[in-house]
C-alpha cells in the first residue's frame, strides 16, 4: 500500500488550552514525512493565537484541495464541519478529540505516533457512512445541502408547534403535530435523534430514522425506514416559517416550502481503530446498559 504523503487539517478555534496539543500532531507528521495542508482559519488561529511551530505546509483556502487523509481536531461538531469540507472527495477522515464526548472524533493525541504508524501501514479500519441530501421546492438550499448526522425541521423559538406532513416514496404517512421532526442517518442515531428518543442504528445499517421532537400525540413513535425511500416534508406554521437544521447548520424556510430528503450519491469515509467496535464505543462513551447501582 502506498504511504500517505499529504494530510488536510481542520480544527476549531475556540479551545485554546486543548488545542495546544496540536504541536504533537505537527511533530508526528514531520517525523513521518507527511506534508500538512491546513485550513486557512485554523492556520491563522494557530499562528496568531497559539503561536504554534508550524512545519512546511500548504494552505486550504477553498474546496479545491486533495490529500491522502484528513484530520479533524476538536469535537464531533468539528468533525461534521470537516465532513462538509471534504464533501465528495472520498478522503478518509481521522477525528482527534479535543472536545468532550468524542463519538465521531474518537482518537487521542496521546497516541498520535502509533495512529500515524497504523495509517502508513494501512491498519486503520474504514467505515463508510451514508449521507442525506436535502432538496427544496424553492430552489437550492442556502447552505451545504448534505448531512452526515441528520436533517431536522424545527419550529422557530417563539412559535407554537408546527404541522409536518410526511410522504414516503409518494405515499402519505401522517402529519406530525410537534416541535419538529428529525430525519437521521445511522451515524446520527447517537446524536440529536437519540436525545429525543430515537433508536440507535449500527454502522452499515441501510436505514433512515424518522424521529418526532415533542409530538402532540401519544400514538406517535420513531420510525426506522429503508434508506432507498424518498421522504417529502410539507410544513405549516402559524408564524409562516420554520427552521431547517442540516447537521446543526440552520436556515429559515417559508411554510410553502416542500423538502425532499434522500440518500446522497456518495459516502463519508471515517477512519476507526481496528481493535475498537461500535458496540465497545456504545458501552464506553454512552455507558450503554450500565446499572447505576454498580457504578
Amino acid at each position: 500500500m502506498e504511504k500517505a504523503k499529504r494530510c488536510a487539517i481542520f480544527g476549531n478555534t475556540y479551545q485554546p488550552k486543548k488545542c495546544e496539543a496540536v504541536q504533537k500532531l505537527f511533530d508526528a507528521l514531520t517525523a513521518y514525512g507527511i506534508v500538512p495542508l491546513i485550513d486557512c482559519p485554523f492556520f491563522e488561529y494557530l499562528k496568531n493565537v497559539m503561536h504554534a511551530r508550524i512545519p512546511e505546509h500548504q494552505l486550504i483556502t477553498d474546496d479545491s484541495f486533495d490529500a491522502d487523509f484528513a484530520v479533524s481536531m476538536g469535537g464531533d461538531g468539528t468533525f461534521l464541519t470537516t465532513a462538509m469540507r471534504i464533501g465528495e472527495k472520498q478522503i478518509p477522515i481521522l477525528g482527534i478529540n479535543t472536545g468532550r464526548l468524542g463519538f465521531l472524533a474518537d482518537f487521542s493525541l496521546d497516541d498520535i505516533d502509533q495512529t500515524l504508524a497504523n495509517i502508513q501501514a494501512g491498519l486503520l479500519r474504514k467505515e463508510y457512512c451514508n449521507i442525506l441530501q436535502v432538496e427544496s421546492s424553492e430552489g437550492e438550499m442556502q447552505g451545504y445541502p448534505f448531512a452526515l448526522n441528520e436533517v431536522a425541521v424545527l419550529k422557530r423559538d417563539n412559535s407554537s408547534m408546527i404541522s409536518i406532513r410526511v410522504d414516503l416514496g409518494g405515499e402519505y404517512l401522517t402529519t406530525y403535530q410537534a416541535d419538529g421532526l428529525i430525519v437521521n442517518t445511522p451515524t446520527g442515531s447517537t446524536g440529536y435523534a437519540l436525545s429525543v428518543g430515537g433508536p440507535v442504528m449500527l454502522p452499515g445499517s441501510q436505514n433512515i430514522g424518522l424521529v418526532p421532537v415533542a409530538p402532540h400525540g401519544l400514538t406517535v413513535r420513531p420510525l426506522t425506514l429503508p434508506d432507498n425511500l424518498e421522504i417529502t416534508l410539507t410544513v405549516e406554521s402559524r408564524s409562516h416559517n420554520f427552521l431547517v437544521a442540516i447537521d446543526g447548520r440552520s436556515e429559515s424556510c417559508q411554510d410553502s416550502t416542500k423538502l425532499t430528503i434522500s440518500k446522497a450519491p456518495y459516502q463519508v469515509i471515517v477512519l476507526k481503530r481496528p481493535e475498537t467496535s461500535f458496540l465497545h464505543t456504545l458501552r464506553s462513551k454512552l455507558l450503554w446498559g450500565s446499572d447505576a447501582r454498580n457504578l
